[in-house]
């Protein structure tokens, strides 16, 4: 066990050594590193319901979503703009936001899309917490799809025109520096990556962790131990939900645009390759989801790169193989194979007997 914790904190200063000299190594890749530390936050929020608890959402990405236009329209009252003429169509208005409205507002919308995302997740988990298996799964795929349609429709915010937003003012955070935009950002990306990774492997070693296992692996028996399974599961969805949250303003800031369908509430891609990557990588475990969030985002970006127009053959392909031949995932592959590398103790028959002799 001791051997397994010193390869564990191995493992996470190599990323974090990573993470830190990445942009500097790579600096015409950084918002493509940037994306994959969102990636990662993908695969792990998912996991929390799909892996841990056994609750296979296909609508996260409503809190990615909702968590953008949150952010969006609080920098846009932050910075002294009306939202419904900051939006309207015939860009009536001069757009003239200070530094210190632009980086107040950002945070400020940040702090305000993670906190509105666990206010919606508690909302909707009264609705969606008494359906279960597919049911619970189609229904959170329906709020995400009519979310998209609704905002669409929703002129205040921009409709489906979109809504444009401010614009980084080239502060001297990083001084001397060709993208001090891509650099904030980046680590901004890296940080909420790494604090959604920490807050989880800490929850995961908790009694909460053991009851969300509990209700994956017999939710009945788990409330007939008196363990209250809709408060946990609505716990959970809200931890999820608030770092989503934060990601979707990121995301939203980094790209500059909000377009419903296919910006904020994008189901058909990054609402299918959170389940993607959590499953490549071994759902219900703690670093499956990061490696499968690597690979995969490496295999999407260099399919688009050179492979375009075959690159949804390739993706689909992988998600096949990984879920008709390969459901336990990489590292729950490498968890049967080598248990031991893990700290997972296999009783054998000899030792089986040994100890019956004992006894």
């Amino acid at each position: 066990m001791i051997a397994t914790n010193t390869n564990e904190r191995l493992l996470q200063i190599a990323v974090l050594a990573f993470g830190l000299i990445a942009p500097f190594l790579f600096p015409a890749y950084i918002q493509q590193i940037a994306l994959l530390w969102i990636m990662i936050l993908f695969a792990l929020t998912w996991d929390t319901m799909g892996g841990q608890m056994g609750y296979n959402s296909l609508g996260n990405i409503f809190f990615f979503g909702a968590g953008m236009y949150i952010c969006a329209v609080v920098q846009i009252i932050v910075g002294g703009y009306d939202v419904g003429e900051y939006t309207a169509a015939f860009g009536a208005i001069k757009v003239d936001i200070t530094d210190t409205q632009y980086f107040t507002g950002l945070f400020i919308g940040l702090a305000a899309a993670a906190v509105g995302c666990v206010f919606l997740s508690i909302i909707l988990g009264f609705f969606f917490f008494g359906l279960r298996g597919p049911y619970f799964a189609i229904g959170t795929l329906g709020i995400a799809l009519a979310a998209g349609e609704l905002i669409g429709a929703w002129r205040w915010v921009g409709g489906g025109s979109g809504i444009s937003l401010p614009l980084y003012p080239g502060s001297d955070i990083f001084p001397g520096s060709a993208d001090e935009e891509g650099l904030f950002f980046y680590f901004l990306c890296m940080a909420s990556a790494v604090a959604t990774f920490l807050f989880f492997r800490w929850l995961y070693k908790t009694r909460f962790g053991l009851a969300l296992n509990a209700i994956r692996d017999d939710e009945e028996k788990a409330e007939g131990m008196g363990i209250h399974t809709m408060r946990y599961k609505t716990v959970a969805w809200a931890c999820s939900s608030f770092f989503l949250g934060i990601s979707g303003g990121l995301h939203g800031n980094i790209v500059h645009f909000i377009e419903p369908l296919e910006v904020a509430f994008p189901t058909i891609t990054f609402g299918i390759f959170m389940v993607a990557m959590s499953l490549l990588g071994g759902k219900g475990t703690l670093w499956g989801p990061i490696l499968g969030a690597v690979l995969f985002h490496v295999i999407k970006e260099v399919t688009w790169t050179h492979l375009l127009g075959w690159q949804w053959v390739a993706l689909g392909l992988i998600i096949i193989v990984n879920v008709v031949y390969f459901q336990q995932g990489i590292v729950g592959w490498l968890m049967e194979r080598f248990p031991e590398r893990f700290g997972i103790r296999v009783e054998t028959d000899a030792t089986a007997q040994g100890k019956g002799g004992a006894d």
